[in-house]
C-alpha cells in the first residue's frame, strides 16, 4: 500500500511537470545574413533573440523556446518561400526582424494568410501600419514616417529648406522619400527633385552629380546599410559638404557610422529609436551583447529583435497558450516594458509606440572611444514620434 502511494505521488509530480512544460514555441529570425543589411541585422539579430530567451528564463515558466534563422537575400520571393516553409512545415510561431521593406511586405501578407505572427524590427516602410496593416503584424522599432518626422523636420528648422532626394529604388526608399517630402513641405520647405538608384547599388557618382547640380541645400539620402555607407563615401570624394550642401541620412544605423568613421560622418543629423549609450540599462545590455559579438555594439534593429521577442514570450506566459490570436491580443493589451525602449504600447494598427531620438554624429575630437559616436540633440516623445493613428489609412482603425 505504501509503495503504491509513493508511486502515485511520483507519477503525480511527473504529470504536473509534464503539464507545466507543454508550451513549446519556435521563433524565426529572418533577415539579411550576407548583403547590404547584414551588419545592422544579420547574426546580431539572432544573438539578440537568444539574449531575450535567456533573460525570460522560459524553463522556469513551463515554456520551451527554439530559435531558427535564415537569409532572405533581400529578395521577396526567397523570403516568402522561407516563411511559408517555416509556417507550414517547421512549426515557426513568430517571425522576427526582416529588414528590406519589399520582403517585409511579402511576409506581412503571408503571415496574415497563415494566421501567424510577424514582428518587424528591421523593415522600415510605414505602410506596415498604414494601408497594408494586418491584425497579425506588429511594427516594432522605427518606420519611414518617424525617421522623416525627426530628421527632415529638424533639418528644415536649421535652415535646410530646399531638398533633393537620392533614393533606393524599391519599397523602402519610395516610402522614405514620400514621408520625408511630406515632412519637408509641412515644415515650410521645398522639394526640388529626386533621383532613384538601383538596389543594391555600387556606383553612385551620376546620382550624386545630379543632386549637386540641383542646388538644394540638403541632399536627403533615402537609402540604408551598405548603400548609405557607399553613398556617403562617394559624396565625400565629390566634396558635397565642402561645396556648401548638407547630407541628411534618413535611415542611419550605428553600424553605418562606425563603418564610415567620424571624419567622414561627423555632423550628420539622424533619427534612431535606440542608442547603446542612452542610459544605464542600455549600456549594461549592450555590453553583454558586445561580449558575444566581438566588441560590436548593437543597432536599433538588434535592440528591436530583443524587445519584441521578450514581449512575445511574456504574452505567451500570460495567456498560457501560443495560439496566435490570443497571443497577439495579449501583446496589444499589455504595456510594453523592457530595458532598451522602456515603457510603451502597441496600437490597434500594429504600430509599437516609444520615444525616438535625434542625434548628431560627434566630431573625432569629441569621441572618447570606438563606439562613442552620437550626441543627443532631442528626444521625440512617444506620442509625437509616430504618425497619428487616424492618418495612416489602416483598415483596422475605426473612425
Amino acid at each position: 500500500m505504501k509503495a503504491k502511494l509513493i508511486l502515485g505521488a511520483v507519477l503525480a509530480l511527473f504529470l504536473a511537470g509534464a503539464a507545466q512544460a507543454q508550451i513549446a514555441v519556435k521563433l524565426g529570425v529572418l533577415n539579411d545574413q550576407s548583403g547590404v543589411y547584414s551588419d545592422l541585422t544579420g547574426q546580431g539579430s539572432v544573438v539578440a533573440a537568444r539574449m531575450a530567451v535567456e533573460d525570460f528564463r522560459p524553463a522556469d515558466k513551463g515554456i520551451t523556446v527554439e530559435i531558427v534563422a535564415a537569409d532572405h537575400q533581400n529578395k521577396p520571393d526567397i523570403g516568402a518561400s522561407i516563411a511559408r516553409q517555416w509556417y507550414d512545415q517547421n512549426g515557426v510561431d513568430v517571425i522576427l526582424d526582416v529588414p528590406n521593406s519589399s520582403v517585409a511586405l511579402a511576409i506581412n501578407a503571408l503571415t496574415r494568410e497563415k494566421k501567424k505572427i510577424f514582428i518587424s524590427s528591421g523593415g522600415g516602410t510605414s505602410d506596415l501600419s498604414g494601408a497594408q496593416c494586418s491584425p497579425n503584424t506588429i511594427h516594432w522599432t522605427y518606420d519611414t514616417w518617424a525617421l522623416a518626422n525627426g530628421t527632415a523636420s529638424a533639418m528644415v528648422k536649421r535652415g535646410g529648406d530646399t531638398w533633393f532626394f537620392l533614393t533606393a529604388d524599391y519599397a523602402f526608399g519610395h516610402a522614405l522619400e514620400r514621408d520625408a517630402s511630406a515632412q519637408v513641405i509641412k515644415a515650410g520647405g521645398k522639394v526640388l527633385g529626386a533621383v532613384r538608384h538601383p538596389f543594391p547599388g555600387q556606383d553612385f557618382a551620376s546620382f550624386i552629380l545630379q543632386a549637386q547640380s540641383s542646388g538644394a541645400k540638403v541632399i536627403g539620402l533615402a537609402n540604408a546599410g551598405g548603400d548609405f555607407v557607399n553613398t556617403m563615401k562617394q559624396a565625400a570624394e565629390f566634396g558635397v559638404v565642402q561645396g556648401g550642401q548638407s547630407l541628411a541620412g534618413l535611415l542611419v544605423f550605428i553600424t553605418d557610422v562606425h563603418s564610415l568613421s567620424l571624419p567622414v560622418a561627423q555632423g550628420l543629423v539622424l533619427t534612431e529609436a535606440f542608442y547603446w549609450d542612452l542610459n544605464d540599462q542600455t549600456r549594461a545590455w549592450s555590453r553583454r551583447y558586445a561580449e558575444k559579438m566581438g566588441g560590436k555594439m548593437p543597432s536599433m534593429a538588434h535592440a528591436g529583435v530583443y524587445a519584441a521577442a521578450l514581449h512575445y514570450l511574456k504574452a505567451v506566459e500570460a495567456v498560457k497558450d501560443k495560439d496566435p490570436a490570443k497571443v497577439m491580443a495579449k501583446m496589444k493589451e499589455m504595456p510594453t516594458d523592457d530595458p532598451l525602449f522602456g515603457k510603451g504600447s502597441i496600437r490597434p494598427d500594429g504600430r509599437k509606440i516609444h520615444d525616438m531620438y535625434l542625434f548628431e554624429v560627434k566630431k573625432p575630437g569629441e569621441s572618447k572611444g570606438e563606439w562613442d559616436l552620437y550626441k543627443l540633440l532631442a528626444t521625440v516623445p512617444a506620442d509625437q514620434a509616430f504618425r497619428p493613428l487616424n492618418e495612416g489609412g489602416c483598415p483596422l482603425v475605426k473612425g
